[in-house]
């Protein structure tokens, strides 16, 4: 068994030993706490355990940002060699001990393989990580993680993380009964709080007072429109929001906008503006040169000045090479 002690060298959250605990004794887990709080680290334990046991594990994410980010951090813990990545645009590795992956991607491995049976894609594979699995909540996808948990052979152990499934007891009862014997770990505890902001023309504000129950008495309109009138919705410039952020030191942020226009439209509303210290702007062109330098064709229009000064859009019409140095920088 492995020492946890040399693996993670600071104490453990009570959650953490019963998942690491459950995961020993052969059962699938599924880990539900706040974002934060550590759920990763169980996930890294069942890495760990397999590369000891010489075994392999399939990590899944919903997203590719995510598996892409999941690569950069694998890597750098584990070796470049052991890390390999598929996603709808990418095969690095694939017969890597730690494979990163889009859920979709293990639900079509699984296709084409009899209930309960284990395809060539999935010989020697210990343990598969449905990160996000709150997933399977969404109407579109959904569909997805529960296929991908049917399909998955029952000796292959499954460990669900998650922040927010209100049906955490269904859902273990259920993986139980399609997959095999499974424990919920569940923890309310959240050691990064969340905060509220509110912006409007005069500043950046918290949303609620003291007291974390009401309304900043600041935010409150000082009267009443007149009746049949209508309230003014003055827009909020995205460059004054941003200048806000950066002076209460709130940086690096993500603003989300629902169009990929949009995007890029704001990249040209605060293309004026630079995010970075100059330490920081020393980095970026660095590391933005060398990749111009290996990728000329891959750089996005206008998008390469503001990238130096620490602004990027991130969307799904943006080439994966570009996309990837995006979520590098950020990270």
């Amino acid at each position: 068994m492995l020492d946890l002690a040399s693996l993670f060298p600071f104490q453990l959250d009570t959650f953490q030993l019963e998942a690491i605990e459950a995961l020993n004794q052969g059962k699938s887990v599924v880990v539900c706490a706040p974002t934060g709080s550590g759920k990763t680290l169980v996930g890294e334990y069942a890495i760990c355990r397999a590369l000891d046991h010489g075994k392999r594990v399939f990590y899944t994410t919903p997203l590719k940002a995510l598996s892409n980010q999941k690569l950069r951090d694998f890597r750098d813990q584990y070796g470049q060699d052991q890390v390999g990545l598929l996603t709808g645009d990418t095969s690095i590795n694939r017969d890597a001990p730690i494979v990163v992956m889009t859920t979709e991607i293990f639900r079509n491995m699984l296709y084409g393989t009899r209930i309960g049976e284990t395809g060539t894609s999935l010989q020697n594979v210990e343990a598969v990580v449905l990160d996000e699995c709150h997933y399977m909540n969404d109407r579109q996808r959904g569909t997805v993680w529960e296929e991908s948990i049917i399909y998955c052979p029952p000796e292959i152990q499954l460990l669900a993380l998650s922040a927010t499934v209100d049906n955490s007891d269904q859902l273990t009862d259920w993986i139980q009964k399609v997959h095999g014997p499974t424990r919920l770990i569940h923890s309310t505890f959240r050691p990064v709080p969340l905060e509220f902001h509110y912006c409007n023309g005069k500043g950046l504000f918290p949303l609620l007072d003291d007291s974390q129950k009401k309304i900043n008495p600041r935010l409150r309109e000082r009267r009443s429109p007149k009746r049949g009138g209508r309230r003014s919705r003055n827009r909020i410039d995205l460059g004054f929001i941003v200048s806000q952020l950066q002076q209460k030191d709130m940086l690096p942020a993500i603003y989300f906008i629902f169009s990929r226009r949009g995007c890029d439209k704001s990249v040209d509303d605060v293309a004026h503006m630079s995010l970075v210290t100059d330490e920081e702007a020393r980095l970026l062109k660095e590391k933005i040169d060398e990749f111009l330098a290996w990728n000329p064709d891959a750089a996005r229009e206008g998008q390469v000045g503001p990238l130096y000064r620490g602004i990027a859009a991130h969307h799904a019409g943006i080439l994966p090479l570009w996309k990837g140095l995006v979520e590098e920088l950020f990270q």
